[in-house]
């Protein structure tokens, strides 16, 4: 099982997904650069324009973009897939896409038999336990939170602590101690922007130059770049 989990499709001011340029080139192989792209999460953007956007972004890695929604059968676009790869947006469109298309469990077969997956954001976000640790707006309701489960815990793109000057509402780590308060069995890993998971069979390693965050029930862990977190699967 290969997969690249990003915290975001930008860090800082970056062009968008510059960053994970060497990341993604690492993770493929020569003959895996023709690239099922995954476009759901896209709400304001089209998912013609949003399938452009993300080709224009990989082309420098010799990387062909099509759209799963241009297939006429989409569980068969993902069996026949060589590379996979979910963009961000809206976490609960996405997941109600990928069940609405029996896909869920589609892509969770065909990862775990070797096509390398690629997700940042809310892509990455459905590769977790559930989605129940999202930034997003639940904006439509998906048949259940249970997402594609590449690795058996919680993942927090975007993660942030900052508070903004004058606002009274809840820190990201506050509203993740509500979600374990809740079920402590649980644990979440908070990816900063330019961040990254990657996991090679039984191994994961986490990518970038920032401090991750660990957080599990009444503890939160900090976690160098760098790190071998192999044992958490």
């Amino acid at each position: 099982m290969r997969a690249l989990l990003l915290s975001a499709s930008r860090a800082g001011d970056t062009p968008y997904l510059t960053h994970a340029l060497p990341f993604i080139d690492a993770l493929l192989k020569s003959n895996e650069r023709e690239l099922l792209f995954v476009p759901f999460a896209g709400v304001t953007i089209s998912w013609d324009d949003y399938t452009a956007k993300v080709a224009e972004a990989l082309a420098p890695l010799g990387i062909s973009v099509t759209g799963i929604h241009q297939a006429a059968d989409p569980v068969q676009a993902v069996k026949d897939a060589k590379a996979i790869a979910i963009g961000g947006g809206n976490t609960f469109r996405l997941l109600t896409e990928l069940y609405g298309r029996e896909l869920v469990a589609a892509i969770r077969d065909q990862v775990a038999e070797g096509m390398p997956y690629i997700g940042w954001s809310a892509g990455s976000n459905v590769a977790g336990k559930s989605i129940r640790t999202t930034n997003d707006m639940p904006i439509i309701y998906p048949p259940s939170f249970d997402a594609i489960q590449l690795v058996p815990f919680q993942l927090n793109p975007h993660f942030t602590d900052y508070v903004q000057p004058g606002h009274n509402g809840e820190t990201r780590t506050e509203r993740l101690t509500e979600f374990l308060t809740l079920n402590p069995q649980e644990r979440v890993l908070c990816l900063p922007e330019g961040t990254a998971l990657r996991r090679n069979g039984d191994k994961l390693t986490l990518l970038g130059g920032k401090v991750c965050y660990l957080m599990r029930f009444g503890e939160t862990e900090s976690i160098e770049a760098g790190s071998d977190l192999s044992h958490w699967l």
